[in-house]
């Protein structure tokens, strides 16, 4: 497969939240977001986003950093946030269960590079940058290789 992207400027905490959730409406269990960059760069607040969007009951989304893994019930099925940071092997990746969270929920995984050959194929990867010049604008590169994200990207 080849590998395709598109770059997006967000001028604000706003628009990465009504980006999240369009794509939010899009996502069925198997879909993966792979969430990259570095802390404040608005991977949180884009998964929190999301995740709010797709629930029947208003909930408090705590960022999973230390609890790693946070599961939320959505109208969808499964929908799993993780915070791999502080991890440092794959055998703590695979205790956690995602191998099989790819293939039947919906996954958001903060810092992503610590999954290694583990990584899903068919993911999304959305990788954030904080503009140097303007504290809120944030560069976005959406890169996939499996032709069902170009039509959800609109």
């Amino acid at each position: 497969m080849t590998a395709s992207h598109l770059e997006l400027t967000i001028d604000s905490p706003e628009e990465t939240a009504a980006m999240a959730v369009s794509l939010g409406t899009t996502l069925m269990p198997g879909d993966c977001l792979l969430l990259s960059g570095e802390i404040g760069s608005g991977k949180t607040h884009f998964a929190r986003s999301l995740i709010q969007s797709m629930m029947t009951e208003p909930e408090d989304v705590p960022s999973p950093t230390f609890t790693l893994v946070q599961v939320y019930d959505t109208d969808r099925g499964e929908l799993w946030h993780s915070d791999l940071y502080r991890l440092s092997s794959l055998e703590e990746i695979e205790e956690l269960g995602l191998s099989e969270a790819f293939n039947n929920a919906i996954t958001l995984v903060e810092w992503p590079d610590r999954l290694g050959p583990l990584t899903p194929p068919h993911a999304l990867m959305i990788t954030f940058e904080i503009d140097p010049e303007h504290e809120t604008r944030r560069k976005l590169t959406v890169e996939w290789t499996d032709p069902k994200w170009p039509p959800r990207l609109t």
